[in-house]
């Protein structure tokens, strides 16, 4: 009984201090973070959509015609993605990475600041905001970009990042936002020089790069959680547990797409495998 007790208050550390924080901030009067409802909601309605509704009306139609719209809709994203990284910086993410992996034997917690909820609230909408770039996929007739790893990637951060404001917002998803929206920033960059044209193609001869960086950010965030795991009695392990195994999965995922998109042995341009994703 004792050892059951002491595992789940390890799992759940500081869950009660980090409740109050929550409620001090009011967090669940904010949009969408009153009630799973909505937000099951829209992940139901994108699956059924993507998967199903979206590619039976657009089978006998002709691929829409989306420039403009993807070239803004891209910078936006840009844009956004700087905006997190700099809420997620601001908030100490930088400072829970440095102390967590190179200082772990000091450890300590973020407390849950106006700041850092509020960057949480943003990154959770971005998550919804994304979903659209399956929608574009569907519209324009690519329907061989909506992978598996694709339709999971965009629906677990959607689900998880919602969750992680409402249940349990610790300090180690300012580490995940960070990485990803830096990520994101290269990345919708790179759709938005590929949504431009044929005559811009010749400049993205850095899409392999960008899966290389994304790569990268799971082995990094499983390096942050696992010191946390092993070292940090302050912040709740749940949660390290939780982002340390859906790294390791997409760790897994992106590695098997790279393989096969950029594998030598198989005829892909770099500018064939750019156009894959878009």
């Amino acid at each position: 009984m004792n050892l059951s007790v002491g595992l789940t208050s390890g799992l759940f550390q500081n869950y009660d201090t980090i409740q109050a924080e929550k409620r001090a901030l009011n967090v669940d009067s904010w949009f969408l973070m009153s009630s799973p409802l909505p937000v099951a909601s829209v992940l139901a309605a994108y699956l059924l959509f993507v998967l199903k509704l979206g590619p039976a009306f657009m089978r006998d139609r002709k691929p829409l015609q989306l420039t403009y719209l993807l070239v803004v809709y891209n910078f936006c994203q840009v844009l956004f993605s700087i905006y997190l990284c700099s809420a997620s910086v601001e908030s100490g993410a930088l400072q829970s990475f440095y102390r967590n992996v190179f200082q772990p034997n000091n450890p300590s917690r973020i407390p849950l600041s106006p700041t850092l909820a509020s960057a949480s609230w943003w990154y959770f909408f971005s998550k919804l905001v994304e979903l659209l770039d399956t929608v574009f996929f569907v519209l324009r007739k690519n329907q061989r970009q909506v992978t598996f790893l694709h339709v999971y990637h965009h629906t677990i951060t959607a689900g998880g990042s919602w969750c992680f404001l409402k249940y349990l917002p610790g300090e180690q998803g300012l580490i995940v936002g960070l990485f990803n929206c830096a990520v994101h920033v290269f990345m919708y960059f790179y759709y938005m020089l590929a949504a431009l044209g044929p005559s811009f193609h010749k400049y993205l001869w850095w899409k392999p790069y960008i899966t290389i960086l994304q790569m990268a950010q799971f082995i990094m965030v499983m390096i942050y959680t696992s010191s946390i795991i092993i070292f940090n009695d302050k912040l709740p392990t749940i949660l390290s547990y939780f982002f340390l195994a859906n790294a390791a999965f997409f760790a897994y995922l992106f590695s098997d797409f790279y393989k096969k998109t950029y594998n030598p042995n198989k005829k892909y341009s770099s500018v064939r495998g750019t156009l894959k994703l878009n």
